[in-house]
């Protein structure tokens, strides 16, 4: 490449990236909790691939770019995630973010002991989102709303304001989700897969939307790349899968960044957004019918 083609490329990238900036963040209501967050979730997995700095610069670019909502979960690389957060948040920065984690422990005393780990980690004396994670099983329901279960844990943490509002994610079977939803109307929000190939084989999209919609609930959508599945078997491209999950009955997306390249490439797919009409989403689906779909590709669902 001659110097003036680089250079012309390199200005047009740095405008690029100027109107990526200044174009508005779309935000919406996050079901009946209230809150108002940016469409376009951080995961926070991710925070700590590529270590401590990467992470912290990944973090600040979303904010620069309108994110204000942040995920992440007590067991993300035994809690570093959460610790990148406490650090990249300092300063006054926190009060700015909608910051979100979760216990993955079911019973009261286990979940309440790792919220006090994430608000230590996290340097902060509250969440404003607080989800019981990857719920996948049906004897794991049992326990949360059992006597001394987890759900217990997240009411009493939110009458102590510990944190502002509850909610409970998982990924292998909808009639998990279902019978969560259907035990309690404590529930504000909900996190679950929802890509181009989910509709195909035990569908969340199909049987827990839905319900959610009707009970009010946020709706948090996660693996739109099934855990980068759809992508490397080539289904389809990364920008097709986050327009696809945007063009759902959703509230968010949550997608997990490795680079501020890669965030920034995400978050330009929403604010070019045009939502994909009926007809395309039925050629869509037509077309990742004829592919590898269920337990091939979504290896975290129930495989009946």
């Amino acid at each position: 490449m001659q110097r003036r083609t680089f250079l012309s490329t390199s200005a047009l990238a740095a405008a690029n990236l100027k109107l990526l900036a200044d174009l508005p963040m779309p935000m919406t209501t996050l079901g009946k909790s209230g809150l108002q967050v940016s469409r376009y979730v951080v995961g926070g997995y991710h925070m700590a691939v590529q270590g401590e700095d990467e992470g912290i610069r990944i973090i600040h670019r979303a904010m620069d770019l309108g994110v204000n909502f942040f995920d992440n979960a007590w067991l993300y690389h035994d809690g570093k995630s959460e610790e990148i957060y406490g650090k990249a948040f300092a300063g006054g920065l926190r009060q700015k973010v909608i910051l979100m984690t979760k216990a993955h422990k079911y019973s009261k005393a286990e979940a309440m002991s790792q919220l006090e780990d994430s608000l230590r980690r996290m340097k902060t004396d509250y969440l404003d989102l607080w989800q019981c994670h990857q719920v996948v099983e049906h004897k794991e329901v049992d326990q949360i709303l059992g006597p001394g279960g987890s759900l217990e844990a997240f009411v009493q943490a939110k009458k102590e304001g510990k944190v502002r509002h509850i909610g409970f994610t998982g990924h292998r079977d909808p009639t998990v989700h279902k019978r969560l939803l259907e035990a309690t109307d404590a529930w504000e929000t909900v996190q679950m897969p929802v890509n181009l190939i989910d509709p195909h084989f035990n569908s969340f999209i199909e049987n827990v939307i839905p319900l959610a919609r009707k009970k009010g609930v946020g709706i948090i959508a996660m693996k739109s790349n099934a855990m980068g599945a759809i992508g490397k078997n080539k289904i389809a491209k990364i920008e097709e899968c986050l327009r696809f999950a945007w063009s759902q009955d959703v509230d968010v997306v949550v997608s997990g960044a490795e680079s501020t390249g890669q965030l920034e490439q995400n978050v330009a797919v929403l604010k070019s957004l045009q939502k994909m009409s009926k007809q395309e989403i039925s050629i869509m689906l037509h077309r990742t019918k004829q592919g590898p779909y269920g337990p091939k590709i979504e290896n975290y669902k129930a495989k009946a």
